[in-house]
């Protein structure tokens, strides 16, 4: 099944008008769609299948701090941003996945060493829109994002993941940073 990956650089490239447009055929055509947008537009993504903003990116555009840890406070989040499941990377603290009717996961970072975290949202955006493409649940995909974003940040760089470095990640990870950790009381089966 086709899947739709955005990813907006504020570059004026996608502008209302043709987002608009192709969510409405995307949907009209039963495409997942995974957007990680920027600050101008950021609330034009509605019905989004997948909605990746960074804790910086969701902070300044709700003009309140983010709440990682409150599952009501990530639910009301993505029920403001109209998507299925709201992905939000956490930096060092990992990522946190709220889900319509399946709740809040947390999903901790490894504690592998940091050298550049350029192009760790990229990473993230593509490993999920690939694993979603490839027939995974969102909660498989953000476990797979987890070990690629955590190699990748491991490098010089915008940098790439190699399969093998994907596969070693998560065969001996660094604490298996791919355990999933409720977070105030849900979980994601």
């Amino acid at each position: 099944m086709p899947r739709l990956c955005w990813r907006t650089y504020d570059k004026g490239v996608l502008v209302p008008e043709i987002i608009e447009e192709v969510l409405d055929g995307a949907r009209g055509e039963g495409v997942p769609t995974i957007v990680d947008p920027k600050r101008r537009r950021f609330f034009g993504y509605g019905s989004a299948t997948v909605f990746k903003p960074n804790a910086k990116e969701l902070e300044d555009a709700l003009g309140e701090p983010v709440l990682p840890g409150d599952a009501d406070w990530m639910e009301e989040a993505r029920s403001r941003l109209d998507c299925d499941h709201l992905l939000l990377t956490l930096g060092r603290q990992g990522m946190v996945l709220c889900s319509t009717g399946k709740g809040t996961t947390l999903f901790p970072a490894s504690d592998r060493a940091v050298f550049d975290v350029s192009g760790a949202g990229d990473t993230v955006t593509a490993v999920v829109s690939l694993a979603l493409a490839l027939g995974a649940s969102m909660s498989e995909a953000a476990v797979m994002a987890n070990h690629a974003a955590a190699v990748q940040v491991s490098k010089p760089g915008v940098a790439t993941v190699t399969r093998a470095e994907l596969y070693e990640q998560a065969a001996g990870g660094v604490e298996d940073p791919g355990v999933a950790r409720e977070v105030g009381g849900y979980g994601e089966s």
